[in-house]
């Protein structure tokens, strides 16, 4: 028994010292590069569903193509400036409006119908798609620039 115990022992801090090999201190990020910026030098890169401020973010730098996947009268009721209307319903008949060499998002009232579209979109192939998370309810609500 009295042999087992320093080998057990020897694992231990064994293991201890491997835990503490990996911490160190965090890299920083260069200072004039934010996340959003970053992400859109890379667009591949950027996660499939983006918060309000990402997308306002890349939208504001000219980078994304905003696709509106509701009804026309909502669309009519205010949409982001420069977004194209493709209702839900008629993208699978408008697949070719739907660029496939630029940063598309996909919005909605509250972000299902774009999750929707979403879903569709990488199933026929599309690789630079995007959902903005929260629609135009969190849109409005950040109080961003819509026109009717």
């Amino acid at each position: 028994m009295f042999k087992k115990t320093p080998y057990r022992w020897i694992v231990l801090l064994g293991m201890v010292a491997m835990l503490l090999s990996g911490c160190g201190a965090p890299k920083e990020a260069p200072a004039e590069a934010t996340p959003v910026a970053t992400a859109a030098a890379q667009a591949e890169e950027l996660p499939l569903e983006l918060e309000v401020e990402e997308v306002q973010a890349l939208y504001a730098a000219g980078e994304v193509v905003i696709v509106d996947v509701r009804e026309d009268s909502e669309y009519k009721a205010g949409h982001i400036p420069g977004a194209q209307l493709i209702p839900l319903g008629e993208l699978p008949d408008r697949l070719n409006d739907v660029p496939r060499d630029e940063t598309v998002v996909l919005v909605c009232r509250s972000g299902n119908r774009s999750a929707q579209a979403h879903q569709f979109l990488l199933g026929q192939g599309f690789t630079n798609v995007h959902n903005m998370k929260g629609g135009m309810n969190d849109w409005t609500a950040a109080g961003y620039e819509t026109e009717k």
